[in-house]
């Protein structure tokens, strides 16, 4: 049984690292989108502050822009730990998705931790910083488990309630449900036979070593690390195949699109780009468009609306 446990996860990985790069290249294939305008926008450095831009300069198209990474930094790191907009803007959802989310970051941290563990241990077995790891892993792991589940049972309370009940798909129940069964299972783990989550460390230890040996134990402690490996490598391989792999989109919806502020200049990428998009056909039948699969973008920018 623990073979299949390695077998589930070695494929979970291999599925999650190939739905990601899939998800990515797609979206990186998207067309140009609708610039969006919208100040201020975060790699403006100094004129953010204020919902400046480049704009502000005389002739800016014969100057050089200035892009800061460190502005974008500065607004996407608190974004994708604590969910700022969202704390802003729904403080209801926030309260079940913050935990809900962090606790996925903490349960991924702890399992790369383990993961340097593992292959530390192989190469260095006496390294004073395995030891500290394997002190620091149930804690975070445990708060991790716990702020997921906690978080994934909120979502489930908030969207059985109106109005997010109208708009709740089948999936989206199904997709807490999983983390709760997967996140429930590796929380009794722990509590029932690995306390100090060696068992776990030594899955992934060998994992990382591909020193596939099966677990020294029986009854419940043979069973609930291969069970919990199994479903929490099964919704790792799960995550980037659906809607939840906004984790990826989140970037292009930053950077392609809401912060998307390249000038248009002559003889430029942009204006290749856009004039490439404007020979694609229209098959748009609305009556302010009357696309028929022929006329181009182009045509529906320059045509008389009035004929």
């Amino acid at each position: 049984m623990t073979i299949l446990a390695y077998v589930v996860a070695y494929l979970g990985i291999v599925v999650f690292i190939a739905a990601v790069i899939a998800r990515f290249i797609m979206w990186s294939k998207m067309p140009m989108h609708m610039r969006w305008e919208l100040y201020p926008v975060a790699h403006e450095g100094k004129r953010a502050s204020y919902g400046g831009s480049y704009y502000e300069e005389s002739e800016w198209w014969t100057k050089k822009r200035e892009v800061s990474l460190f502005g974008e930094l500065k607004v996407m790191v608190p974004e994708i730990l604590f969910l700022v907009a969202l704390r802003e803007h729904n403080r209801k959802l926030w309260t079940r998705s913050f935990p809900f989310h962090f606790g996925l970051y903490l349960v991924g941290g702890t399992t790369a931790l383990m993961m340097v563990a593992g292959v530390l241990g192989a190469i260095a077995p006496k390294l004073v910083l395995t030891a500290w790891i394997a002190k620091v892993v149930p804690v975070l792991g445990v708060a991790g488990l716990v702020l997921g589940l906690l978080g994934a049972l909120g979502l489930v309370m908030r969207r059985m309630a109106k109005p997010l009940r109208d708009y709740t798909a089948p999936a989206d129940m199904f997709n807490l449900f999983f983390f709760i069964l997967a996140f429930g299972c590796a929380l009794l783990t722990f509590a029932v036979v690995d306390r100090d989550f060696s068992m776990v460390q030594g899955i992934v230890t060998n994992l990382v070593t591909f020193n596939l040996v099966g677990i020294e134990a029986t009854g419940a402690a043979a069973v609930l690390p291969v069970v919990s490996v199994i479903l929490l490598a099964l919704l790792t391989a799960y995550i980037p195949l659906t809607h939840m792999s906004h984790f990826v989109g989140k970037y292009f919806a930053y950077h392609a699109i809401r912060w998307s502020d390249e000038p248009n200049l002559a003889g430029g990428k942009q204006e290749k780009t856009i004039n490439e998009l404007l020979q694609q056909p229209v098959t748009w039948s609305a009556p302010h468009i009357k696309g028929d699969g022929k006329k181009t973008w182009l045509d529906v920018a320059t045509e008389d609306q009035n004929q």
